[in-house]
């Protein structure tokens, strides 16, 4: 399941890619603007369309809904600019078949050379942070390639609709009691224009640190 904001570049061969281990590709089109919806469907994926940009969080809760009303029990969720490679996709599968994990996640940060220097450090900042509140070590909390039971995760009231849903969702599944195992991944980084906005994303991350349940 990919989330996707104007990936018209990368979209097309990336599905194409993830077919050839998977049989069905679900893209959400958070309302782009260029022809990013065409190339996925055309590539051979079921496209769900937003038709206004609502947000990570809100495009992955779409896809999510749509995978479950498929009868899917699992969703692989995938960034959609390239970034993730689909030949670690049999490591995250076997990684869940092979463990109690409700959550797989990928680790960048296992061999984060190819990664910019300042992801590397937003990321190692904010892992460090939520694994002091999960009480647990989390080598990389921010990943988007990650493999979420959907029985599990409909028991979750997540609230993110942009870029902090990474972060809600592993407290939350660590809250709720599931396993939560991470698997070694490639980044590829090749100068994309990352839809991340440093300052206000970070502003937007930190008022949910403040305002998130006491529970976590």
């Amino acid at each position: 399941m990919i989330p996707c904001l104007n990936e018209a570049g990368t979209i097309g061969s990336l599905v194409r890619k993830v077919r050839r281990q998977l049989p069905s590709v679900i893209v959400v089109d958070d309302g782009s603007n260029d022809e990013t919806g065409k190339l996925a469907e055309a590539a051979g994926a079921e496209v769900v369309r937003h038709e206004t940009t609502r947000g990570k969080g809100a495009a992955l809760a779409s896809g999510w809904q749509r995978a479950q009303a498929r009868g899917f029990l699992w969703a692989l969720d995938m960034d959609g600019d390239g970034q993730h490679s689909p030949a670690d996709i049999p490591a995250i599968l076997a990684r869940a078949d092979q463990s109690e994990a409700a959550l797989v996640v990928g680790n960048r940060m296992a061999g984060p050379s190819g990664m910019p220097w300042l992801r590397r450090q937003v990321n190692r900042v904010m892992s460090w942070w939520l694994s002091r509140l999960a009480g647990c070590e989390w080598p990389d909390t921010q990943c988007g390639f990650r493999l979420a039971n959907l029985e599990a995760l409909s028991q979750l009231k997540l609230r993110s609709q942009h870029f902090t849903v990474e972060s809600e969702m592993m407290l939350a599944f660590a809250v709720a009691g599931h396993r939560i195992d991470f698997v070694p991944v490639e980044a590829i980084y090749e100068g994309e224009r990352s839809k991340i906005r440093p300052v206000k994303d970070t502003w937007r991350w930190l008022r949910w640190m403040a305002s998130r349940p006491s529970r976590f």
